[in-house]
């Protein structure tokens, strides 16, 4: 478990850094805003229960990866990026969001670990290695 907290730490302090070098920055790619909503903005205002969730969902993590060797990296993935968007909810009430490719709603680091994590796991469960 420590290449777990190690790796979810680096995704966390990353996130945190990245937020704080990009806030009201807007050039290229970056395109700060804010979101007090989960995923594609969904449950915009809903930030005290996102964190319950987002808080839930790390608990659930951490016991996932505990229980699951093969499954710690990705599960890191996302342990480290729901933690670095419950931060933003907790001591900002809002996520800070700042990647903008145009073609998909605006993202950061916390979201990219995320949905790598989830993809990882998706092909280690197709191809039985889970």
């Amino acid at each position: 478990m420590k290449k777990f907290f190690i790796i979810a730490a680096i995704i966390v302090v990353l996130d945190q850094i990245t937020k704080i070098l990009f806030t009201n920055k807007h050039f290229g790619i970056i395109n700060y805003t804010t979101n007090t909503g989960a995923a594609f903005s969904l449950f915009q205002g809903y930030t005290f229960f996102l964190a319950i969730i987002s808080i839930l969902i790390a608990i659930f993590i951490y016991f996932l990866a505990k229980k699951n060797k093969n499954l710690q990296i990705p599960l890191a993935f996302i342990f480290g990026g729901a933690v670095g968007n419950l931060i933003d909810r907790l001591f900002l009430g809002h996520v800070r969001d700042f990647i903008d490719l145009q073609v998909w709603p605006i993202f950061n680091i916390a979201d990219s670990f995320n949905v790598i994590g989830v993809v990882i796991i998706a092909y280690l469960i197709l191809k039985g290695k889970t």
